[in-house]
This record gives structure tokens, sequence and C-alpha cells, in this order.
């Protein structure tokens, strides 16, 4: 059976995709092997070994956006993360070499395309990442989650799939015993509010001026709200003299038992995260990070809003009054709930892994 070598990280938004292709590989031929390539004490060196796939650490850093002396550790860090692909890849001598974007896949496809082995790029945003758009070259096919994302890449190698969420991700149905182990009430309309992985202080900030304003409707209304580690103790301290029924965390693992009681999300516009909720047919007020490169989630969030699935604040206007608003206006209108409900079913894809595993197994097959 081949084995294939998977390469992505920094971010949730890069590794998550990564263990739902490997997930879905090995579901749909258990025997094959998969290996993870990654950044050394970096998120993904924790993330990939919990879901049971091994893991070689390499030399990894980003190159700054501007020009600086700063790029001269960076160089060498990449240097030795290339040369460090090099040998494990001779070693493990891969059929395909996949990366799910960022930083760290980029001296491992670079390697592997040196060494002629087969490589996939798997973008998760609407516009190209740098990365992705300079290892094209090399690319025996693009698995792209957005149609806007195929002007960075040659048109020949474009495959428009949606993103490869995790295979239990939409697989929840919405039970009573959920509510019951989350000590939430299934009577009330619940509000996931989510930063991203590693939480978004701005977010965090508004939601807690914002808990005053949506008191009054504390007998419909309940909120979970993931705060990353960083934030934690201080959202948790607000949230303890309000009266809304409540339950925060710093991360929710795993996040399908979440999304199959939520009601409305309230979150930033990652590729993976937009793909995540309307796999899970949900929708959304999208509050974009406004530094991304690219812009891409703006971009993201746009797509999905032109769909009629979401709203899109900007985080520079936003108030805590105004969010409040924005919730009420979608949890007291059923109409128009259901409406954004079934355009985000419409958008989603939640077989996008199956549909991309079987292209990489026949990948494979054929290198």
């Amino acid at each position: 059976m081949p084995l294939i070598v998977i390469s992505g990280g920094g971010t949730g938004g890069h590794i998550y995709p990564a263990v739902g292709l490997a997930q879905s590989i090995v579901k749909l031929e258990p025997k094959t092997e998969i290996c993870f390539i990654g950044g050394a004490n970096r998120l993904e060196s924790t993330i990939i070994p919990q879901h049971g796939f091994c893991f070689l650490p390499i030399s990894v850093a980003g190159f700054p956006r501007r020009l600086t002396w700063k790029w001269l550790p960076v160089l060498g860090k990449a240097c030795r993360g290339f040369t460090q692909s090099l040998r494990l890849l001779r070693k493990l001598k891969p059929s395909v070499v996949v990366g799910t974007g960022g930083y760290v896949s980029g001296p491992v496809l670079f390697a592997a395309s040196r060494l002629g082995i087969s490589t996939a790029i798997q973008e998760q945003n609407a516009s190209a990442g740098l990365t992705n758009r300079l290892l094209a070259r090399w690319a025996k096919v693009a698995y792209l989650a957005f149609h806007s994302a195929a002007t960075g890449f040659p048109s020949e190698i474009v495959k428009i799939t949606g993103n490869p969420i995790r295979p239990q991700i939409a697989s929840f149905a919405r039970s009573s015993s959920t509510y019951e182990k989350l000590g939430l009430d299934p009577s009330r309309r619940t509000i996931f509010i989510m930063g991203g992985s590693q939480g978004a202080h701005a977010i965090n900030q508004t939601v807690i001026s914002m808990l005053p304003e949506l008191a009054p409707f504390r007998e419909n209304l309940q909120l979970v709200h993931q705060t990353g580690r960083i934030d934690f103790q201080q959202v948790r301290e607000h949230y303890v003299g309000s009266p809304l029924k409540h339950l925060v965390q710093p991360f929710f693992d795993p996040i399908g038992e979440v999304y199959s009681i939520t009601d409305l999300m309230v979150c930033r516009a990652g590729g993976m995260t937009v793909s995540e909720i309307t796999a899970c047919g949900l929708p959304a007020i999208f509050i974009p990070l406004p530094s991304t490169p690219g812009n891409n989630q703006e971009l993201n969030a746009q797509v999905v809003s032109d769909s009629g699935a979401a709203v899109v604040l900007n985080q520079e206007t936003l108030t805590g009054c105004l969010l409040a608003e924005k919730i009420n206006s979608i949890i007291e209108n059923p109409k128009k709930q259901r409406q954004m409900t079934e355009a985000s079913l419409k958008f989603g894809n939640p077989h996008a892994s199956d549909e991309i595993a079987k292209s990489v197994l026949s990948l494979a097959q054929k290198s």
C-alpha cells in the first residue's frame, strides 16, 4: 500500500483539514500509511499525534511580510527545514506529498518536487495563499474550497472540492443528551461564539460588552463561548455576574457536539471555519480578522454572505450593542433563520474530504 506524506500547520486552519483528509484516506483505504511532517514545537506537533498519526518535526519559520533583518534567521531555519525534509522524504519514499498550506508546508513540498515525488496542494481560502501559489508550478493537482481561488493556480491542476473537514464534524445529530452533557437547556436558542482555535481578543472584548445587552433575552438564549487560552480567565469572570445561561471554555473538542446544538454562530471567517459550519448548515455572523494576508477572511465571509447564509460585521466598527442587535434580528425571526440555514446547507460540502481522499489515492497509485 502507498505511503502518503501530509504537511501543513502553524494554525488550526491548516492542521485540521490535513487531519480530516488523513482520516478520510484511512477510511477509504485502511492499509494506507500516512505520515505528517510539520514544525517542531508548533501546534501540529501536539494535535497530529493526538489523532493517532505519525508526526516528524522539522525546523520552520514564517517570513515577515516586509524585507527586514528578521529575514536572516528565518532564511536559516527555512534552509534547515528544506534539508531535513529532503532527508526524511528520501527515507520515507512516499508516493504523494500533500500540502495544506502555511509556511510549514513550503520546505516539504519543495523538497518533494526536487526529488521527483508527486505533490498536491489544498487551499482553504477564497484567495490563494503565498506558499500555495509558489508551489503550484510543481503540483499535479490543487484542491480548492472556493472558485475565486482558482486564479492563483494553473487551470489544468484545479479541482473545486470544498475543504476537507474531519468526518465526525457533521455527523452529530441534535439530541437531548448533548444538551445534558454540556449543561445547557434544549428549550433555548444556542449562540456559539468562536474566535478560532486560539481565540480572538477583539471578539472576546465585544462579547463582554454585549452581555448586558442580551440580559433581557435570558429566558430564550444561551451562549457557548470558545475564548482561546489567553483570554479565558478574564472572559469567564465577566460571565459570572451575567444572568445568561452560558458555557465558557478555552477550546472545544470534539467541536461537532457543540455545532449539533448551535442555532447561530458568531465567529471569524477562516476557510475551515466557513467549511465546518456550512457543512453543518449553521447560519453565521462573521467578524473577519482584518489583518489576514490577501484579506482572506473578508473574502471568505463575503462569498458566504452573498449566498444568503451569513451576515458580515466589520471589526473596526463593531460594538456590543450592534452585535446584540444582529443576534436578535436573526434569532427573533424564525423565517430569516430558516432561510439562512437552508442557504448554509446548500453552500456547504460535508463530503469534500472523501472526494479529495479518492483523488489523492488515485494519484498515489499512478506514481
